[in-house]
């Protein structure tokens, strides 16, 4: 699909700084990365306050993730509003309703109940922002660009998290939960205001009305492709049992959890440089399954519950393995209608968040009766059994001619 946004000359490499001379990128790259702040260190501070309250490593757990529990009722109700005639407005709204949940949550003495009623809140209208955010990532910029643009975003998320993480430990030293929640609050809106300021709509959009029934038809259609819905798999299930195995990060070890989590992004940061920017678009495809093994196999050393340091740095390497989402993801684009891709890219990002959630539960569901350690090692254990045991579904939808799905559609 054409965009009307001027774009560089699509060439066989796209730089990062092509991309950045592209305005629209540049306002979406910023704004995405001020979310990201604002996230993570939101996601911090309730972990920890939860931590504090309960003691509960599944509780903990499920604070830190469970708004990604509501985004697959974003994926599964009104996500075709991700392709609707006014993403811009539809994008701004959206980014107003996570900045009045994230300074919800620094109301002092909010019941705990609550906190979760507004994490779920926040999961629904997160995952239709995500939706529609990556539906006009798809149109401002080339489509060979595609896979470099989600890379740098992703190294960005990771370099984010890093110092969110870092700072967030710091802050929480000297700092309320409750002035982090405000911190946080205040990234939120600076990142409505660049994305009010420098995005714009698209007219190329569908001519009929988003909604519920919208949503359905092209879920149905997308869920009865055979190479879409293993490409959803391994997109979903492995990385989600991994967050799970990050989820008891604090259970495991208090004292360093920030560390593991710091760890944890600077390899996903590192993984997603070298596949996103360094490699070719088949060399991504050849590495996606030992990338996927990558990600879980480091875990199964929680087992004997290792010295910090080796942990940190089996939780760095295991992180790289989430660039294979990279692969992936551009498969599922090629195979994707035009459309309607920011619908289908936002149910791929709703479910991998709602397996987020799922992970996290499991893994605190398991650390309620075993070791954290041992939880750990029972759930990379199953995200390897999946990931093997769907390698040959991925190479069939590898095998799939996309000018085919699209004459199709």
């Amino acid at each position: 699909m054409p965009s009307d946004t001027p774009a560089p000359t699509e060439r066989a490499t796209t730089t990062y700084r092509d991309l950045l001379r592209i305005s629209e990128f540049t306002g979406l790259y910023v704004s995405f990365t001020l979310t990201v702040a604002a996230t993570t260190l939101s996601g911090f501070a309730l972990g920890t306050l939860v931590n504090h309250q309960t003691g509960s490593p599944f509780l903990t757990a499920v604070s830190m993730y469970g708004a990604t529990f509501a985004a697959v009722l974003g994926a599964l109700t009104l996500m075709s509003v991700a392709d609707g005639r006014r993403p811009r407005r539809t994008v701004v709204a959206l980014q107003c309703v996570s900045l009045a949940g994230v300074a919800a949550q620094a109301i002092p003495g909010l019941p705990l109940a609550a906190r979760f009623v507004l994490l779920l809140v926040l999961g629904f209208f997160q995952s239709l922002d995500t939706g529609t955010r990556l539906g006009l990532l798809a149109e401002v910029v080339p489509h060979s660009a595609y896979a470099p643009a989600r890379s740098l975003m992703n190294i960005t998320s990771g370099g984010t998290a890093i110092l969110g993480y870092a700072i967030g430990a710091v802050l929480l030293r000297h700092l309320s939960p409750g002035q982090v929640f405000v911190v946080a609050a205040v990234l939120t809106g600076l990142g409505l205001a660049v994305l009010a300021g420098t995005v714009r709509d698209h007219s190329i959009r569908l001519t009929r009305r988003p909604g519920l029934r919208r949503t359905w038809q092209t879920n149905a259609a997308l869920f009865s492709h055979p190479g879409q819905r293993a490409l959803l798999l391994n997109l979903w299930v492995p990385n989600g049992l991994i967050v799970g195995c990050e989820a008891l990060f604090i259970s495991y070890d208090p004292d360093h959890a920030g560390a593991f989590l710091a760890a944890g992004s600077a390899g996903m940061l590192l993984g997603d440089l070298t596949v996103g920017r360094l490699l070719s678009a088949e060399r991504r495809r050849r590495c996606a399954f030992a990338l996927r093994l990558l990600l879980a196999v480091p875990y199964l050393l929680f087992a004997v519950h290792p010295p910090v340091l080796l942990a940190a740095v089996a939780v760095f390497a295991a992180s790289a393995g989430f660039a294979a989402t990279l692969p992936l993801q551009e498969r599922l684009l090629e195979l994707t209608p035009d459309p309607v891709r920011g619908q289908v890219q936002g149910v791929e990002s709703a479910g991998r968040m709602t397996w987020q959630g799922i992970g996290a539960a499991i893994a605190g569901g398991l650390a309620q009766h075993l070791a954290p350690g041992a939880a750990m090692t029972v759930v990379a254990t199953v995200s390897v059994i999946v990931t093997v045991a769907s390698r040959p579904l991925v190479a069939r939808a590898r095998a799939i001619d996309p000018d085919g799905i699209r004459a199709a559609s």
